[in-house]
């Protein structure tokens, strides 16, 4: 499997903190040593890095760690390969244009064998491809695909979760689908089997993270106006009470704030 993080904030933040936490366990505290990658938005567009060689000793994931490049949504995740060669095309996360926008996507799981093959013959019209070779991007594609096929929902938020999330459910019954999604201005996320969250406001206190001996306190780095939410599989940090996602639940983060949580109806 693999590992996810993200960030939604009111204002330009940098995950130097979490990234790091994060980065141990390509290698050192887990065996996520397959390829790493992160995207920030900004002003509409997305800097991107990526990197082959495992987070916890590239050097590119070190600029990452201690160059505070500030976003309001960043996706991130770290590889550990299942399918698919350990090569940059196979390397989270996936990024298209759609609507004039780019949306960038990031997942944790496995589908079964052969599923991403009959997902996309049971599609009419096929504009995304993959790239690489892995579920991750075809199902990406197939969510594509079929997002390109409504745009009138995009003009409704709430109708657009209530289909996204019956689109997961989809993924989700192929095998395991945890999965970050994001236009730039929302964050969507999806929980198969594990994903947590926490969200951070006033009054800010300390941190400290399970993965590394490293703590931060939060209230000097901060403004009171401040709302910053983490998005992790796992929960990155020891002595703060994180949010576990129920299965089957869409869970979407706008500026910092969780603004729909719509767990799997019977």
């Amino acid at each position: 499997m693999c590992e996810l993080l993200a960030l939604s904030a009111n204002v330009p933040t940098d995950i130097c903190f979490s990234f790091t936490g994060l980065s141990q366990r390509a290698g050192v505290t887990g065996p996520h040593k397959d390829g790493w990658g992160i995207a920030f938005y900004e002003g509409g567009a997305c800097r991107e890095f990526k990197d082959v060689r495992p987070a916890c000793d590239s050097v590119i994931a070190d600029l990452v760690k201690n160059y505070p490049i500030k976003s309001t949504t960043i996706i991130s995740h770290i590889r550990q390969a299942n399918v698919g060669d350990v090569c940059l095309k196979n390397t989270h996360p996936f990024r298209r244009e759609m609507f004039g926008k780019a949306w960038c996507y990031a997942h944790n799981g496995q589908l079964k064998e052969g599923a991403e093959n009959s997902l996309f013959t049971q599609q009419e019209e096929v504009f995304y491809q993959p790239i690489g070779d892995t579920d991750s991007e075809a199902a990406f594609c197939w969510l594509l695909n079929q997002m390109r096929k409504e745009p009138e929902l995009m003009k409704s938020p709430y109708a657009f979760c209530e289909w996204l999330q019956q689109r997961c459910h989809i993924l989700a019954e192929q095998g395991v689908f945890n999965m970050l999604l994001s236009d730039g201005d929302t964050l969507y996320t999806y929980c198969s089997t594990k994903l947590s969250w926490i969200t951070r406001s006033a009054p800010f206190a300390e941190a400290k993270l399970n993965d590394v001996d490293l703590s931060i306190d939060f209230s000097n780095e901060t403004q009171e106006t401040d709302v910053v939410t983490m998005i992790a599989t796992q929960p990155l940090t020891d002595n703060e009470d994180w949010n576990i996602v129920e299965s089957g639940t869409l869970t979407v983060f706008q500026d910092g704030e969780c603004i729909v949580a719509q767990a799997k109806r019977d």
